[in-house]
C-alpha cells in the first residue's frame, strides 16, 4: 500500500539515483564501459563528448564508486577507465533502459 511516507521515500530514492547517474552522459559512459576498459580518448570519441565534459563526468562517476581510473606507466602517460564491481548494481537499470529505448525507437519510427 502506498502511503505518504512510502511515496516520500520513493521520491528521495529516485532523486538520489538521478544525482549519481543523471544527466546526458553518465549512463552512456557506463554502457560503453560495460564492454571493457577504455582510454580517455577512446571514450571521448565513442561517446562523442568533449574532453572537458568527459573529465567532469568521469570524476563524478569515480567519486561515486562506479568507475575506476588507472594511470598507466607509459610514455606518454595514458589513463584507462573501467567499471567497478559496485557498478554491477546498475545492470538491471541499464538493461531496462536499453529495452525501453529500443521499443520507444520502434514506436516513434513505425508510428
Amino acid at each position: 500500500m502506498h502511503t505518504e511516507e512510502t511515496c516520500k521515500k520513493a521520491r528521495l530514492a529516485v532523486r538520489d539515483t538521478l544525482d549519481v547517474v543523471g544527466g546526458k552522459w553518465k549512463l552512456v559512459l557506463l554502457s560503453i564501459l560495460r564492454n571493457g576498459k577504455k582510454r580517455f580518448r577512446e571514450l571521448s570519441r565513442e561517446a562523442n563528448i568533449s574532453p572537458r565534459i568527459l573529465s567532469k563526468e568521469l570524476q563524478e562517476l569515480e567519486m561515486n564508486g562506479l568507475v575506476r581510473r588507472t594511470v598507466c606507466d607509459t610514455k606518454p602517460v595514458t589513463v584507462e577507465y573501467a567499471l567497478t564491481a559496485y557498478s554491477e548494481t546498475l545492470s538491471e537499470v541499464l538493461d531496462a533502459m536499453q529495452r525501453w529505448g529500443e521499443l520507444h525507437r520502434k514506436k516513434i519510427v513505425n508510428g
